[in-house]
This record gives structure tokens, sequence and C-alpha cells, in this order.
């Protein structure tokens, strides 16, 4: 609703409204939001340089989109942003089904009450979240959910003719008259469905059961789908496809920088057990390098891709295992360590497809095997060129560390004195020999584990890990130690 424009200006008693479509009413919004400076989509991260402009750029074209990406991609999220394009809100005629404008209506109940009414015609506003409908394309959607379908006891009540557009039971996409209709997973639909969403996007009618009817919609249309589904291959009708202004391809953060601002910003951290729960920097990378490695790792499915969930999940659950830790020894401090992200499978497992190889290894032992992965590609960032030889010589002295995943830091820290430099070497990440002693344990374990991923130093474990000697099931405890048969790697 807006009144700076009077020769598009239409009263209706006190009620102005500009008469403008859709698709020009969201680009004037955006015009406004780029010369005032203003976010265009606030939350999102890693598109400003890549999606965004492309986003603007279909806008400021007045063109239907649709956004190409694999799962976990912020695809839904942008296209529910779109709505901070549409105006507050804009009148609509009191209990119409597809929110006739009262002053250009389209259907003939609103035409008729109109010419009846005139000025008295009852007028409501409309918010800008009630003018977006989204759904979601799956095998058993039918040309009566989107479209919609003739009602013959609505005929039969009203004395209509069967094909009569008074006869109608509107579906989703005329119901989001005058506001953004979504479809999600578009290849998903039937044929003949999305020529039906063709016939309304070209000609502005469609058929219902033989009948044309004729609905000149004034609506945005925005899909989502895989690209693997949308080609030539793929099950997309290829004048609907035609039909399509831009064609947006969204991606996976291109650092893990990025990634793990998009985790701290989604993830759920400040916990509300009484425990104070820090997360080091360098585990919230290891962490989001399970994912880089795993949408790199030949053992994932990567027409499936690995979601941004996975690393939001992981960290979740990393903390909340920390905070069982805490709670159980009655600590009211803990930091996040290493153990605990291997505590986190579970959340790791359910978010990666396995190709056959991986199958064969298990999703178990491939979640494992990119946990080792992300702490080596994390410890390289930190330590490379570090000296580390101290340590390794300390082990294969015969030197080892043993502690339990539910022990607390000062604990840790007990057995981790033994290691010669060891705790000078965790001040790089933990600021000083001076940081709290959950950190410069986190820190230390994170060191041992990094060199054990470097074939540098060994480690048994019960739960899994390919382990020197079988632990007794009673005893949970971590081992790091020396394979003297094995040929060591460099450092670097």
């Amino acid at each position: 609703m807006n009144s700076n424009h009077p020769e598009n200006t239409h009263t209706l008693g006190s009620i102005q409204c500009r008469s403008r479509s859709v698709k020009d009413e969201m680009r004037e919004n955006l015009i406004r939001k780029l010369q005032a400076k203003e976010p265009i989509f606030p939350g999102i991260i890693g598109y400003e340089e890549s999606v965004v402009p492309q986003i603007v750029n279909a806008i400021l074209s007045r063109h239907n989109m649709i956004l190409l990406g694999l799962r976990g991609q912020a695809k839904s999220r942008i296209l529910r942003g779109l709505i901070d394009f549409l105006d507050e809100t804009i009148p609509v005629v009191a209990g119409c089904e597809i929110n006739d404008n009262p002053f250009a209506p389209i259907c003939r109940p609103c035409r008729d009450l109109i010419a009846e009414m005139g000025p008295g015609t009852p007028v409501e506003f409309r918010p800008r979240d009630a003018r977006y409908v989204e759904k979601l394309a799956t095998p058993d959607v039918t040309i009566a959910d989107i479209i919609g379908d003739i009602d013959p006891i609505k005929a039969a009540r009203g004395g209509h003719a069967i094909g009569s557009e008074m006869s109608v039971h509107y579906g989703l996409l005329p119901r989001a008259n005058r506001g953004i209709f979504a479809i999600n997973e578009l290849p998903d639909l039937a044929g003949k469905i999305q020529v039906g969403l063709f016939n309304i996007m070209q000609e502005g009618d469609v058929q219902i059961k033989g009948y044309p009817v004729r609905l000149p919609l004034d609506v945005v249309l925005v899909f989502s789908a895989n690209p693997e589904d949308y080609t030539a291959r793929g099950k997309i009708v290829t004048p609907l496809k035609d039909r399509i202004g831009s064609e947006i391809k969204t991606h996976y953060p291109v650092s893990i920088e990025h990634g793990v601002a998009i985790t701290d910003q989604e993830a759920w951290l400040e916990r509300d057990s009484g425990v104070n729960i820090q997360v080091p920097q360098f585990i919230k990378e290891v962490v989001e390098a399970i994912a880089f490695r795993a949408r790199a790792d030949q053992r994932v499915d990567k027409r499936s891709g690995v979601s941004q969930r996975l690393p939001i999940s992981c960290l979740e659950n990393a903390v909340s295992n920390a905070e069982r830790r805490s709670i159980t020894t009655g600590d009211t401090e803990t930091v996040v360590r290493i153990t605990d992200v291997y505590a986190a499978l579970t959340a790791i497992t359910g978010k990666i497809e396995l190709e056959y190889e991986g199958e064969l290894k298990g999703a178990e032992t491939v979640a494992r095997d990119l946990i080792r992965q992300a702490v080596q590609t994390v410890f390289r960032q930190y330590f490379s060129g570090a000296d580390f030889k101290p340590v390794v010589d300390w082990f294969e002295m015969g030197g080892n560390v043993k502690f339990s995943d539910d022990e607390t830091a000062s604990s840790i820290l007990h057995h981790m004195e033994q290691v010669p430099g060891l705790l000078d070497s965790a001040g790089t990440l933990a600021a000083s020999r001076e940081s709290s002693r959950g950190l410069r344990a986190s820190a230390a374990e994170f060191i041992l584990e990094g060199l054990h991923s470097m074939d540098k130093i060994s480690r048994s474990e019960e739960r899994g890990f390919a382990a020197h000697e079988r632990k007794p099931a009673q005893d949970l405890y971590r081992d790091y130690t020396t394979d003297r048969s094995r040929h060591k790697k460099p450092l670097n």
C-alpha cells in the first residue's frame, strides 16, 4: 500500500492502493533497499558475491526464478526471505479466497460484490507473510492441490453451470494471487501439473476436468530443484523450463570460515543447564572440516550432497556431550574437546549417503575417518612447521597417556603433564598456560589427536578405532602410544 504516485492511486472510500503488479512491487522495494544500503538477505552467509547478486538481477528483471542446488544450501530460506520485498500490507476484498484487488478484481464473486456495494465493499488488509505460499512437490500432488478443481456441491448450491468459474474450488496457486508461490523440488511434480503451471504463466488460463477456466493471476513463481533432476534427462517439462526467467545455482560454503559463521549462527549452543560451556575455535573448525572432507570423499554420494545441517547437528551433539560430562562430574564450567566430536557420530552418520565402497565399510567407520581427516586438516593449519619431536620421542621411549572420556579437565592435565613440551605447545591454542584448565586440556588432546591423524603416534580405543590391543568393554580409555613397526610420516 503506497500513495507516493498519485497517478496510479485509486480510492475506495478512504482506502488508497497503487495499481502495480507483484513483480513491480518487489522491484521497487528492492531498489529502495539498495539505495538505503540495507542488507538484502540478512542471515544468509557466503552468498554475498555469488547468489545474492543473481537474485537481485532476477527481481530487477521481474523474472520468475528457480534455485538449483543440493540439500542444505539455504534454498528454502532464500525463497521465504523474498517476502521482505513485498509491501507491509495490501488491501483485499474481505473474504476473497484469492486475495482479489478491490480496484481490479479478477474473480466473478468479487466483481459482482463490488458492482452491488460500490464504495461500501468490505476490505481487509493482508500482511506480507500471508502472501507467501509454499508447497513441497511430491508424486502424490494433484492438479487440484495446485490449480484447483470443479466443486459440484458448490455448483449445485449456487445454481451455477458445472464449468463456471463460480464452481471452482481454488488450489494453492490461485490462493497465492498477489503474492509469491514457491514450489520446492519442482521436477517431482507430475508432468500434467507442470503443464498447468506453464499455461498459467503463459496464457493465464488452465483446463480443469476439460473446462477452460480463465485465471489471470498476479503472482511471482519461484522454485527450487536438485541440479541432477533439472536437466534434459530429468523430469522437467521443457516448455515450463523455458518460461522460468532466471536459473540461479546455490553452493556450499567456499571456506571453513564461512561454514563456521553459518554453524555459529544456526546451532543451539547457549544451554540452560547452569553449565558454562565453551567451544574453542579449533573445535568449531574441526566440525566444519568434517563436512568439507565428506563433500570431497569418494565414499560419499555427490548427487545427494552433504548438508550444512551436518556440522550444525554435530556441534550441537558435541556441546551436549560436554554438558553431560559436566553435569555428571558436578563441574560448572566445561570446554568441548575432540572426544566430544567423536561422541557426535550419530549426528554425522545420518547426514551422509554412501556409495558402494562406503556401504561396505559402514557409515560409522566412514564418519570416524572423516573426523580424523578433519582433525589433520585443522592441525596442519595451526601447526605447520611445528616441532613435536620431544612429544613423539617420549612416546617412542615407551610413554603412554590414558584418560577416560568422562574425566575432568584437571585429571586430564595431570596425565598430559607427563609429556614433555605438550602443554607448552597447547599454549598456542589456549592463549597461555594461564588459560582455563578446560581449554588447556582440550588443546592438548587436540594436539595428540592431530599427531595420531598424521601417523606420528597411535591411539587405541574400545569404541571402534583400529586398536593395537582390545580393551575390556568396561575400560573406556583413550590410550596414546607409538607403533614402532609403522613407518613414520613427516609432519609437513
